[in-house]
């Protein structure tokens, strides 16, 4: 069996002629691209490796193509006014989009408009799921990146907005892009500002972890998938790499260039837009106001390729290419509902044509019993009480304490016990982790 493709998906200002262009990573090979529109900055998003999404820059819709159809656009997402930031949850089932200081949440399934969530005090911009689609994250000009839960949201009723579960207000200018890493609740998360910081958050806790600070303001963050490196975007161009497992741990630091000289990418005439790793950690993509996109080695910090754009880039990033991309004969499995513009149970929602059975997830149910979400949300609010995690060089401490329970047929608790578990994560000629060892 082939090995998975890995493609770059990249747009720019310039104008409605292609609207994303597609190019194989490794061998810097054109696939055809969408036409229609252009997408505004984190407008650019996959949805269930059959659809792709793009917010159209300064415009009230959302442009939906079917990836193998790329020359005709199948629907436009109207939305009550410019869309800002948009992402999509890796299982397909949700779109997320920011209007003005507005989180809009609509279920793909029905294209019911689930939520409307207004706890930021300007403009958002950017939007990011963790991967298991259990939590997103939210940043805007209000200097506050903003942490919430997927069920919490869904089970509040149309009349409530729900309360994010962390508020992050570390930083004193606006957030201009996010990153979550892998592990579901249990995830870390960058936030970049434009003042000069690039901060590392625990998304179970809500703990700040790590503030690098920078000569300019950031742009743009990514992670490796490993966690062992932080890459950020500066507004003069430059890209630099902070080390993650360095010792001594600190959680405040300041990155000096002149002294870090062999962490710093440098080839952008301007502001670094968007970042985004290879999977096997091997390679770093970028997007510029200077209208190029750059493909770096980064273990040698060597520039590999240069792609050309008429305008500034405003979205590139690196996914397997979904089989649908590749195979013009391919269809969605489920064809695309039409996506509502007011709020599922109001009365403003009752149109001609709205008629159908909608599944909204997290209510209560009338049965006795807890429902697949109520026994998730349990399960992870159990893992935050009994994990902590301490990174001391390339070891990993992992605490679990055993809570007191009643044991039956006694009337006293059980006694506590703690077990402390060395770990010691190995990574495999750097493109990834190795194995797991005691």
């Amino acid at each position: 069996m082939a090995a998975p493709m890995e493609v770059a998906l990249v747009s720019d200002a310039a104008g409605p002629l292609c609207n994303c262009s597609v190019w194989e990573l490794h061998s810097g090979s054109a696939l055809p691209g969408y036409r229609g529109g252009n997408s505004g900055p984190r407008g650019l998003a996959l949805l269930g490796g059959e659809h792709l999404l793009g917010a159209q820059l300064g415009k009230s819709y959302i442009n939906v193509w079917e990836l193998q159809r790329k020359d005709q656009l199948q629907q436009k997402i109207i939305c009550p006014g410019p869309v800002t930031c948009l992402t999509a949850s890796p299982n397909g089932l949700y779109v997320l989009a920011g209007v003005a200081e507005s989180i809009y949440l609509w279920e793909v399934s029905n294209g019911n408009l689930l939520a409307i969530l207004n706890r930021h005090y300007q403009d958002l911009t950017c939007l990011c799921f963790t991967d298991d689609s259990s939590h997103f994250l939210s940043g805007a000009k209000d200097c506050l990146a903003l942490v919430w839960n997927l069920y919490n949201v869904l089970q509040a009723e149309p009349s409530q907005i729900p309360d994010p579960r962390h508020v992050w207000s570390r930083h004193s200018l606006p957030i201009t892009d996010l990153c979550c890493g892998f592990g579901g609740p249990l995830a870390r998360a960058a936030t970049a500002s434009l003042d000069q910081t690039a901060k590392l958050w625990e998304i179970s806790s809500g703990e700040l972890l790590l503030s690098v600070l920078f000569d300019v303001g950031i742009m743009a963050v990514t992670l490796d998938l490993s966690e062992y490196h932080m890459f950020c975007g500066g507004m003069d161009g430059s890209i630099f790499q902070v080390d993650l497992c360095a010792w001594p741990v600190q959680r405040d630091r300041t990155f000096q260039t002149e002294r870090e000289n062999g962490k710093v990418f440098k080839g952008h005439r301007n502001q670094v837009t968007c970042l985004s790793v290879s999977t096997d950690g091997s390679l770093l993509l970028s997007g510029s106001h200077d209208e190029t996109v750059r493909l770096w080695d980064i273990q040698s910090k060597q520039c590999l390729k240069t792609m050309n754009h008429k305008g500034p880039v405003t979205n590139a990033f690196i996914v397997l290419a979904p089989a649908n991309m590749l195979n013009p004969e391919g269809k969605p499995s489920v064809p695309l509902p039409k996506f509502s513009r007011h709020l599922h149970g109001t009365e403003s929602s009752d149109e001609p044509g709205a008629e159908g059975v909608t599944l909204r997830l997290g209510l209560h149910q009338q049965e006795p019993g807890q429902s697949y979400l109520e026994k998730a949300e349990r399960m992870y609010s159990q893992m935050y009480s009994t994990r902590e995690k301490n990174l001391v060089g390339d070891q990993e401490h992992l605490t679990i304490q055993q809570k007191e329970s009643l044991t039956p047929g006694t009337s006293g608790p059980r006694d506590p016990r703690t077990f402390k578990l060395p770990l010691r994560l190995r990574r495999d000629g750097g493109s990834g982790w190795g194995s797991l060892l005691g």
